[in-house]
């Protein structure tokens, strides 16, 4: 079932990003933990999103209908992998990823073009080190855990808001993460529950607005999540997969001292869930073919105009070759993002996203 496992785990990659106004960029799985002997996987996923809307009211001389542009680019995101057992009942692991990120930017120039937010940008990067640690019981039950070192930086640019801008240092702070798992080997069985705690930055930053430049500091808070992740087998050859992943976004906030508008320049109104399920097959000894789908329900909140999009539908294909000890393994997602109303009072309807994702793995 492995090579199925791999096939089923790039169709992952760039998922949450392709949520096209979130700003996930990782589901903080753990399923490396649960590979044998010594591993390293390297991925590379992108998400080319279409978002777009128009307002539904006036504001200042801008008309009903005024419309947005495509006003999100397109995101690739990096990981690195290595797990090695220790011996029959510990294995550790390293991971590095992206948790969060961002690439916002309205076409055209304010004020020479028909929409409020013309020459807007965003942009939020960030980068973790996770390391974990695996004990397993004899019972087929295992607990794991570990630390995040993780790091946040941002850059906002609001030509509408009196030429407002935003730059903030890079923030380095500390996580951890905790889980339990049971697995049956004999039908590819696994269920692996994980909590990944809340991180709180405190980002030092440069505010200009009408001509002014203040320095100050703000916190903002990475948000905690639990992950659900399953897997069994269902047929020879055959396997059934999925996974539940909860995120307290409503703690997430972007709120600088000089920003001058009453609602933070980024924040969520409710908490999101998202369900991913797929099945997995093996065809010979060398390929192997997923099919997944994946849903966040839309919570009918009123969104940020950096963040306008309200859950997603999305299906995804991949498939994996496997030569030796190596597997490469290509995937393709389509996201049909879900409408959403923004503050400023625009409707952004009918956008997708297209995500691809790459992964290369070793068994040594």
């Amino acid at each position: 079932m492995r090579n199925i496992l791999m096939t089923a785990s790039v169709l992952a990659l760039g998922a949450t990003a392709a949520a096209a106004g979130g700003v996930e960029r990782s589901a903080q799985s753990v399923a490396i933990l649960f590979e044998t002997g010594k591993y390293a996987e390297f991925s590379l996923g992108v998400v080319s999103p279409d978002v777009s809307g128009a307002l539904g009211v006036p504001v200042g001389p801008f008309p009903v209908g005024s419309p947005s542009g495509d006003m999100l680019g397109t995101s690739v995101s990096l990981s690195f992998g290595y797990k090695q057992a220790l011996n029959d009942k510990l294995d550790v692991a390293i991971i590095l990823d992206q948790p969060i990120g961002a690439e916002i930017s309205y076409p055209g120039t304010f004020g020479a073009s028909p929409y409020p937010l013309a020459g807007t940008t965003a942009d939020l990067n960030s980068t973790a080190v996770t390391g974990l640690v695996k004990y397993k019981f004899p019972s087929n039950v295992s607990v794991y855990g570990g630390l995040r070192m993780e790091s946040v930086k941002g850059e906002v640019g609001i030509p509408f808001v009196s030429g407002y801008s935003l730059e903030t240092n890079t923030d380095y702070e500390l996580g951890y993460v905790v889980g339990v798992a049971w697995e049956r080997p004999d039908i590819a069985a696994r269920v692996a529950l994980t909590y990944n705690s809340a991180i709180t930055h405190t980002l030092e930053s440069t505010e200009t607005i009408g001509g002014g430049t203040f320095t100050g500091s703000f916190e903002t808070e990475v948000p905690q999540s639990v992950n659900l992740e399953f897997q069994t087998g269902i047929a020879a050859d055959t396997l059934l997969f999925g996974s539940i992943r909860w995120v307290d976004w409503s703690e997430f906030q972007i709120d600088p001292p000089i920003y001058p508008l009453s609602s933070p320049l980024v924040s969520y109104q409710s908490d999101r869930i998202t369900y991913n399920l797929g099945i997995g097959r093996r065809f010979n000894e060398n390929w192997s073919g997923a099919v997944t789908l994946g849903y966040e329900p839309s919570n009918d909140d009123i969104t940020g105009n950096l963040g306008p999009t309200d859950g997603y539908k999305s299906i995804g294909l991949a498939a994996t070759y496997t030569q030796d000890k190596m597997e490469i393994t290509a995937g393709i997602r389509y996201f049909e993002i879900g409408d959403a109303t923004t503050t400023l009072g625009a409707g952004f309807t009918d956008n997708h996203a297209i995500g691809a994702g790459v992964k290369i793995a070793y068994t040594f």
